[in-house]
């Protein structure tokens, strides 16, 4: 069951990916019904003074479009990176706090060690004492 739902998940930029072509569809179907270029056709019609600039503005929004595919490209493959390296020094840490736990497990077994040691060692001193004071 869990293999099933891992499978389903979809990563970030595939749902925006697909978040885009329905917002891309849906402004191709909006414009359909609005007829919104006759609107700026008739505009044109009206102000023939502002035809001139409709090339520039195609190439300005042409020219930002190209230029936002690749600042965002750009930015996924910082992310990348940086995900990657996330990964890694989550990875180090995870190997440090075992190796920590296991130095502390070895120093908490070997002050147990000394400690019995040391308990035996009070025990039979005070056994010797006991003795030669009752003799």
């Amino acid at each position: 069951m869990e293999k099933i739902n891992k499978k389903l998940k979809f990563s970030a930029a595939f749902r925006d990916l697909i978040i885009l072509g329905l917002t891309t569809i849906f402004v191709f179907i909006v414009s359909y019904f609005f007829n919104i270029f006759n609107f700026l056709v008739k505009i044109f019609y009206q102000n023939p003074q502002t035809i001139v600039y409709i090339d520039e503005i195609i190439t300005v929004l042409l020219t930002l479009s190209v230029g936002l595919t690749i600042f965002s490209w750009r930015r996924w493959q910082e992310f990348r990176k940086e995900a990657a390296e996330h990964i890694k020094n989550q990875e180090m840490l995870r190997e440090v706090a075992e190796t920590k736990a296991e130095v502390e497990r070895i120093i908490s077994k070997q002050l147990r060690t000394d400690m019995d040691q040391l308990k035996h060692e009070v025990k039979e001193i005070l056994y010797l004492l006991t003795t030669k004071h009752k003799q």
